[in-house]
């Protein structure tokens, strides 16, 4: 049992000096990967997905809508809703859905919805959906009268 004690009498501990340098390099390096994932995170938030409608027109059965990418990025519409119903029958001005828009792209008639009956002095609320089923613009515009 004495041999016990005089080991651990003799048993030397780290001085301040290094165990104060040991917690600042832990520290740095803790800190130095914290900033790195949250630089991963933030990389997918810096650039915006925004359409603008600039013109809606009606006819007896379809809505043909103008678009403007007013975002930062590509923009692609996957899906259209029509007072908050699914619309399958989209047709974009060229190519298929999705529908892509460049940043600062404007589209006249990129989108026409067919096998609709448009209601005269109707309200439609129009929501463009991008593939994660954000919407990525929206109206609302009442139909003509006559």
């Amino acid at each position: 049992m004495n041999t016990f004690r005089k080991i651990r009498k003799n048993a030397k501990a780290l001085s301040p000096v290094v165990a104060s340098i040991i917690l600042i390099a832990v520290t740095v390096a803790v800190s130095v990967a914290v900033a790195a994932w949250m630089g991963g995170m933030t990389i997918g938030f810096m650039g915006t997905s925004s359409v603008t409608v600039t013109k809606v027109e009606f006819t007896a059965t379809t809505i043909a809508l103008d678009l403007k990418n007013t975002g930062t990025k590509a923009v692609a519409i996957a899906q259209v809703t029509v007072n908050n119903e699914i619309i399958d029958t989209v047709t974009p001005a060229s190519g298929t859905m999705p529908y892509s828009i460049k940043p600062g792209e404007s589209t006249p008639a990129a989108l026409t919805i067919t096998g609709l009956e448009i209601v005269n002095g109707n309200t439609y609320k129009i929501d463009l959906f991008d593939g994660s089923n954000q919407v990525v613009g929206s109206v609302q515009q009442n139909s003509p009268t006559s």
